[in-house]
């Protein structure tokens, strides 16, 4: 993502936005700035600059000391000394590891929006994952099941739909926003969604968010089901574990992986490598005998705000350190591969 401050004020607090998403600062005062952005981005830039050098900018609902002083720093052709500091405390790879997978990946196949559980709008995340250089996102809002998330019903699906569209005809074929879900694995092993609108998206991320700690014969059973099911595309996070972060740690759940595994190579699903350094799912462990079992992969940030979607750095630090060849990558691949292979009639 580019750094030239140059752009205006409007770049200037959405890169901090950015750069504090990434640093995993605390989502309140990162708000503040993405809010700032929206409230000068409909003006005329001359009222901006009459304001900021007039020093009536925090007269504007939602702008505030700090996001008025990036704001005439920006005006004035200056580097706002917030974003210098961020640049040099945030900036550059997050892992040391892992640069020619990184450099691989095309796109990203799980992130989510303030429809469910995320903190920006679509078109937000779409442009940052634009800006990144992908070629492609799937946008992956959580299903009804989980009320935590605001999980989407049909009828909000089907809403969400329809703007991925609007979004794809802006952008006219310069980027792909991808139509997705992660879908609840229900107690039996089955989805969390309709048939019907399973089959109208691009890309499904298949996880287990309830009853985490279930015995271990049923747990494996529920997950063979879920992977079985030819809507599944990527089984998500798979042992739902965390391992820090102000959520709190929780211990992964238990299953047969290798018969969880032998089943995602026999129907042809993806194990995702959770890019989220508060999961780090699978752990090592796993990830290895996933490998040397044969599974695909997808590498996924599992984002739910703009900054988080550089967190690819991580999962691909993990694949390269396992020795994964980046062809069993899921999102190496060019976007037509990638929608041939999920496409649930081809399954």
């Amino acid at each position: 993502m580019g750094q030239d401050y140059t752009d205006g004020p409007v770049a200037a607090l959405r890169r901090i936005a950015f750069l504090m998403e990434r640093g995993r600062e605390e989502t309140r005062r990162v708000e503040a700035f993405r809010r700032a952005a929206s409230v000068i981005l409909p003006l005329d830039p001359d009222e901006v600059t009459e304001r900021a050098t007039g020093g009536t900018i925090t007269e504007l609902p939602g702008i505030g000391p700090s996001t008025g002083a990036v704001i005439t720093e920006a005006v004035r052709g200056r580097l706002p000394e917030r974003l210098a500091r961020l640049e040099e405390q945030h900036a550059g790879p997050l892992a040391p590891g892992g640069r020619e997978v990184r450099a691989a990946l095309r796109g990203d196949c799980h992130s989510h929006s303030d429809w469910s559980d995320g903190g920006s709008p679509i078109e937000e995340m779409a442009m940052t994952a634009m800006e990144l250089g992908h070629d492609y996102l799937v946008l992956t809002d959580h299903s009804p099941r989980l009320r935590v998330a605001n999980g989407l019903s049909v009828e909000r699906l089907g809403r969400q739909l329809g703007v991925v569209e609007a979004v794809n005809a802006h952008l006219g074929g310069a980027f792909t926003l991808l139509k997705g879900i992660e879908v609840d694995i229900l107690d039996d092993g089955s989805l969390d969604q309709t048939d019907e609108m399973l089959a109208r998206l691009d890309l499904r991320v298949a996880s287990v968010h309830s009853k985490l700690r279930m015995d271990p014969g049923p747990m494996t059973r529920r997950m063979v089901a879920a992977v079985a099911n030819p809507f599944t595309n990527v089984l998500g996070h798979c042992t739902g574990r965390r391992v820090e972060g102000n959520r709190g740690m929780r211990p992964q759940s238990e299953f047969d992986a290798r018969a969880v595994f032998e089943a995602c190579v026999e129907h042809d699903v993806a194990v995702e490598i959770n890019s989220r350094p508060e999961r780090r799912d699978p752990p090592t462990r796993l990830l290895e005998l996933a490998r040397d079992i044969g599974c695909l992969f997808s590498i996924d940030s599992d984002a739910h705000a703009p900054g988080q979607l550089d967190m690819l750095d991580y999962g691909s630090e993990r694949a390269e350190e396992a020795g994964i060849d980046p062809d069993r990558i899921v999102n190496t691949w060019e976007l037509e591969r990638l929608l041939a292979w999920a496409d649930p009639a081809g399954r």
